[in-house]
């Protein structure tokens, strides 16, 4: 199992979505897991009600910070427009996604923003299936 780490600013939206889709889409591949550089220390009402459009249920996650993540080595570590405030972790691979900030969208934008994480986890997780190692 390879670990996969989510990384944006509140870890309340984003970092949580993508944490969510790595779960469904990689489960008995990856463990995957989020963090926040400046934690809300909740995870939205519109990221939980739009992931739960898709079946997942994300009230079982909270929003928590970098210091609680494992002593690991990540596969990838994948920021989401956090840029200096999300300092280095340990990992094989480091990603930025240049992903907005959804928690003050429309909903139909803030699907939108779903939607762009969900296809970048899925290409993230095809890229590590076909690594060696």
């Amino acid at each position: 199992m390879k670990n996969i780490l989510f990384v944006c600013i509140e870890n309340s939206n984003r970092s949580q979505m993508a944490q969510a889709f790595a779960n469904m889409y990689g489960a008995g591949d990856v463990h995957a897991y989020s963090a926040g550089s400046r934690p809300s220390g909740k995870v939205n009402a519109k990221a939980i009600a739009a992931m739960k459009e898709l079946g997942y249920d994300l009230r079982i996650h909270t929003s928590k910070s970098l210091d609680k993540l494992p002593d690991v080595e990540f596969e990838y570590a994948i920021t989401m427009g956090c840029g200096d405030a999300c300092p280095m972790v340990r990992a094989k691979h480091h990603i930025d996604w240049s992903i907005p900030d959804p928690r003050d969208m429309n909903e139909d934008d803030f699907r939108k923003v779903r939607n762009q994480i969900r296809e970048k986890v899925k290409d993230v997780l095809t890229k590590m299936s076909t690594e060696k190692g």
